[in-house]
């Protein structure tokens, strides 16, 4: 079914948790005002926070793609004239019969390996406003405390049945998979034990 792939392709793609190892969800809030969204969600995934930035920094060939099956393309772009990196993001899902196709090109700012931050180029994206941060904080155990936030405004009609109540209730489902797979190629660059592979459900995330 496509209406869970749909919604986290909306949301820019975040992700979140529980069965293989020691990965939760904590908090999961979306809200809306007017025609922009915001989502917050605090996780902890049994890595480190240096493996964990490696996963959700690594854009090139479509490496997000690893994460959720709503990604088509995902790969640097050349830098901007500071130095800054550019990175470029398609995701594609639909909802009933509405289906959307979502591009964004975005400023990649960095603090390794603790903070993450993509800011949205309007004028190369359908996103008129989009920022996301990634705080990685480690538990002293060796795992992560994750805090993620996002707030967007697509460029885009979206349609009324994805309010705030149906974009959470689909997040703590379909994005517990994907959370599971960040924590699992994280974990791989750690040198963890892995366990089985989390799959995308039929096309879904």
């Amino acid at each position: 079914m496509k209406v869970r792939r749909a919604v986290i392709a909306v949301l820019g793609g975040l992700a979140a948790s529980s069965v293989l190892w020691a990965a939760t969800i904590e908090t999961l809030d979306v809200t809306r005002k007017q025609a922009r969204y915001e989502l917050a969600a605090n996780a902890h995934l049994d890595a480190t926070p240096e493996s964990i930035y490696a996963v959700l920094t690594d854009y090139a060939d479509n490496a997000f793609g690893r994460i959720s099956s709503a990604y088509k393309e995902s790969r640097y772009l050349d830098p901007a004239s500071d130095g800054t990196p550019i990175v470029f993001t398609r995701m594609e899902g639909c909802v009933l019969f509405y289906c959307m196709t979502l591009r964004r090109t975005e400023r990649l700012e960095t603090v390794e390996p603790r903070f993450i931050k993509s800011v949205v180029l309007p004028e190369q994206s359908n996103f008129k406003y989009s920022v996301s941060e990634w705080a990685l904080e480690p538990d002293g155990v060796g795992g992560t405390n994750m805090i993620y936030k996002l707030e967007m405004e697509p460029d885009f009609r979206v349609p009324p049945v994805v309010g705030p109540w149906y974009l959470k209730r689909t997040l703590s489902q379909g994005g517990m998979r994907a959370v599971m797979r960040i924590e699992r190629l994280a974990r791989e660059l750690d040198g963890l034990p892995l366990g089985p592979e989390i799959p995308f459900g039929g096309g879904r995330h």
